[in-house]
């Protein structure tokens, strides 16, 4: 039975007046099955280095992505253009921040068990991960694809170096400067 035939089954042992059926039904068949929490805990240096292991690429679509900050600084040179929200509000963030920021995602969901492991972490974009959510790569139909390589894409890690060097005013914003405290230790 798949699992919309289960809940009829249930919903009609219900009208028909025998609940403890429906009970037994939904214990046999369709089980819930209460996972423990864990807690995601990853610096952003743990961060980074999933980045750079992947190579800076979505490890679901296989497309390049951008060391963080590099999209902040563009967002300070440009505000009108590429601008930033804190909360992250679509209608008043540029979308490059959702295609193209990394995060770090659990291949098996934490919700589903899924552990804090590297092996089971992944570089994906912030619209990926949002869309991924709790749900397995098998039941969206995805693929994982391979790490890249940084010596093919550096996700401009390069240039945000060469940049901080000629402008290094830009150390004064606190976001900017943890990633480069993180990123100078690599």
């Amino acid at each position: 039975m798949n699992k919309a035939d289960i809940i009829s089954k249930v919903c009609d042992l219900i009208e028909s007046g025998d609940q403890p059926a429906g009970e037994n039904l939904i214990k046999s068949s369709y089980p819930f099955n209460k996972i423990e929490y864990i807690k995601r805990n990853y610096s952003k240096a743990d961060m980074l280095g999933v980045f750079m292991r992947d190579g800076f690429l979505d490890r679901y679509s296989g497309e390049k992505l951008l060391f963080p900050p590099v999209l902040r600084i563009l967002s300070e040179i440009y505000p009108k253009e590429f601008p930033f929200h804190p909360n992250w509000k679509y209608n008043e963030c540029h979308s490059a921040y959702w295609d193209l920021l990394p995060t770090i995602d659990h291949i098996i969901p934490v919700a589903l068990g899924g552990t804090n492991n590297k092996e089971n972490l992944v570089t994906t974009s912030m619209k990926r991960n949002s869309a991924k959510s709790n749900f397995t790569l098998d039941e969206l139909n995805w693929a994982l694809y391979p790490e890249g390589r940084m010596e093919n894409w550096d996700g401009k890690l390069g240039w945000f170096f060469r940049f901080i060097n000629e402008n290094p005013n830009f150390l004064e914003r606190p976001y900017i400067k943890q990633w480069a405290v993180v990123a100078k230790r690599r």
